[in-house]
């Protein structure tokens, strides 16, 4: 497997020089900002298989692939678990001030990563009247969930199982339709069967005077995006994906993947794994993939990954969610919400009054 890193000031740009080298067989392994002489640009890692002309695959092919890709996965978490042990010691307390030295030690018992903490620690030793907020702004971005921020006309709410899509979409149609009554908006289930959702969806869309769709392959997806001119929203409930699947590989395989007008959000629950959340980064990586949206914020005992997920994957956090009501739980995310989840483990107001 050929595997290189690409950098362009966009996702696009990056993407352009993927297809270029790579072609359409290349696998997009992650996609994050990073600084690069002091300008944010994306940063995307992509792979393609250079092999030898095909012949039918035994399972013995199979199993060999799986296990290579495996250890090759552990190889590398070992090799970065082994820098960030050897830099560990280079994260000198005295250096800071008696104020930065507490809310790094804060920082660690809310469960934010090492690698995080190495970039807040560098920064605070360069200015020592330098405070945290500034340094943590600079690792996670928010995009408020809101008409004039998020233009397209499709917005996808994918996750795992269990992680709040289908009400988390059922409370961002609902708030658009408060907010602009005379929206055309339409709820799509695409989970094939396979759980309550489509029940849910059609349920509220019944009730709150919605138009609703059920789409499961290629061409139903073709009959909705030439169907979705009567609509000005259309809100897409993906299926959580089986172990293996990617989302990359399940919008591709349905047309949906450069498709323009359409914004993926990642849905998920702070209260994750390690582990679990490393696993959700490498099946959900995708171009599609424009924001996170974090729900059942009130289940939660810490907040670190809050600051982990935005600062590996490079997506603005866009809606907060952590009530349990339909009307008024999901709120557009703004920076002074992360924080005070963060340092005072303050519910968003706004979904609290709810």
């Amino acid at each position: 497997m050929h595997v290189k890193i690409y950098r362009g000031r966009s996702a696009k740009e990056a993407l352009t020089q993927v297809k270029s080298e790579l072609g359409d067989e290349a696998v997009i392994l992650s996609n994050k900002m990073v600084t690069e002489n002091g300008a944010k640009v994306c940063e995307i890692t992509a792979a393609v298989e250079r092999s030898a002309p095909s012949r039918e695959r035994s399972r013995e092919d199979v199993l060999g692939e799986a296990l290579e890709a495996a250890e090759w996965t552990r190889e590398w978490r070992q090799i970065k678990g082994h820098l960030l042990a050897l830099m560990r010691p280079q994260m000198d307390p005295a250096a800071l001030t008696p104020r930065q030295r507490l809310s790094m030690e804060y920082l660690e018992r809310e469960g934010v990563e090492q690698d995080v903490l190495l970039a807040v620690y560098r920064r605070l030793r360069a200015d020592a009247g330098l405070s945290i907020l500034p340094v943590l702004e600079g690792l996670v971005s928010v995009q408020p969930f809101e008409s004039k921020k998020w233009p397209q006309k499709f917005h996808a709410l994918a996750g795992p199982h269990g992680a709040g899509k289908t009400t988390s979409l059922v409370r961002l149609a609902l708030r658009e339709k408060k907010r602009h009554p005379k929206t055309r908006i339409c709820l799509v289930s695409a989970d094939q069967g396979q759980g309550k959702g489509r029940m849910v969806l059609r349920h509220y869309a019944e009730l709150s005077g919605l138009a609703f769709r059920e789409v499961a392959v290629r061409e139903d997806f073709g009959a909705l995006v030439a169907d979705s001119r009567k609509f000005d929203r259309v809100f897409l409930d993906l299926p959580g994906l089986p172990p293996g699947a990617s989302l990359e590989t399940w919008l591709g395989s349905r047309a949906m993947l450069h498709y323009e007008d359409l914004a993926v959000h990642l849905v998920l629950n702070p209260y994750y794994s390690p582990a679990q959340f490393q696993a959700f980064r490498e099946r959900y990586v995708s171009q599609a993939v424009k924001s996170l949206i974090w729900t059942k914020l009130d289940e939660a005992c810490t907040f670190g990954s809050l600051i982990n997920l935005p600062h590996e994957s490079g997506l603005p956090v866009s809606a907060l969610s952590c009530a349990p009501g339909l009307t008024g739980s999901l709120v557009p995310a703004r920076s002074e919400m992360i924080w005070r989840l963060l340092f005072k483990h303050q519910l968003p107001a706004e979904c609290v009054a709810a």
